[in-house]
């Protein structure tokens, strides 16, 4: 059950080429919107409703301007604490036009270990400044060259609802820059059209359906794709996710939503 928010993060990194790309005006979300997801786990079988997970928006000042706080945490649910305690916390601040990135901390905790990194975002040196603690290791500090179209990994989540995806066709593909764990890594997803997909409870909605192919890493194999359904509206709001993971398979469905910018006309009756 590890690192499930992060896990949910990488679902979304969806990143444009060119610089321009980058400045595209936020249209699919505005300050308090709060989404929460149920993660079920499947073991030999058998789905596991194991954790939660919340992603909420907020407006702050920084520098004398407002900007984007991002806000997500997650945690297993009570009955499986015993088993696996996990709390994960991401913030991010973003500048509220572009979303370009300036500050990301992830502090986490998974069945004992821990993690605490920060990332600061010099936009006009196109530089990263890190510092990094995890258990049984010595606290780290780092510098990465980055170019405008690299985002930490809780920003990126909302930049790719903001893409057009009507510009595309099936089986197109779209480039994906991130930085996770002091390391900026490239990869891409495939667009498979639209599909009306239907949770756990009835409810159906119309969605974008696409795929990403993963990085290898304490989770994934790597190289196999994990599917995304996110509204097919002004909002594009992630619904489902599905994935194979180490152990198992991995689902993650949104349970709740409040303060979103647009009707939801996705949701069919």
């Amino acid at each position: 059950m590890k690192k499930f928010v992060l896990f949910f993060i990488l679902f979304f990194y969806t990143v444009v080429i060119s610089y321009s790309q980058c400045n595209n005006k936020v249209t699919a979300f505005t300050y308090g919107e709060k989404l929460t997801y149920s993660v079920y786990y499947n073991f030999s079988f058998l789905w596991l409703n194991a954790g939660e997970a919340h992603f909420d928006i907020y407006k702050k000042i920084y520098e004398n301007r407002p900007v984007f706080y991002f806000k997500s945490f997650g945690k297993t649910i009570n009955q499986y604490e015993w088993f696996y305690n996990v709390r994960d916390r991401y913030e991010a601040y973003s500048e509220s036009d572009t979303l370009k990135s300036i500050f990301f901390h992830r502090k986490t905790s998974e069945g004992g270990y821990e993690s605490n990194n920060k990332f600061f975002f010099n936009d006009e040196k196109n530089k990263i400044y890190s510092i990094i603690q995890k258990t049984n290791k010595p606290l780290t500090h780092d510098t990465l060259d980055y170019d405008a179209c690299t985002f930490d990994v809780l920003t990126a989540v909302y930049y790719c609802r903001n893409i057009d995806y009507s510009k595309y066709q099936i089986n197109d593909t779209i480039p994906i820059s991130m930085i996770i764990d002091d390391e900026i890594s490239n990869s891409h997803i495939l667009y498979l059209g639209k599909e009306i997909i239907e949770k756990l409870n009835g409810e159906k909605y119309n969605c974008i359906k696409f795929s990403i192919l993963l990085v290898k890493g304490s989770i994934f194999k790597g190289g196999e794709d994990m599917t995304i359904w996110v509204s097919d509206d002004r909002n594009k709001i992630p619904i489902i996710v599905e994935a194979k993971i180490l152990v198992g398979s991995i689902k993650v469905i949104l349970s709740d939503i409040q303060g979103e910018k647009h009707k939801i006309t996705s949701k069919m009756d």
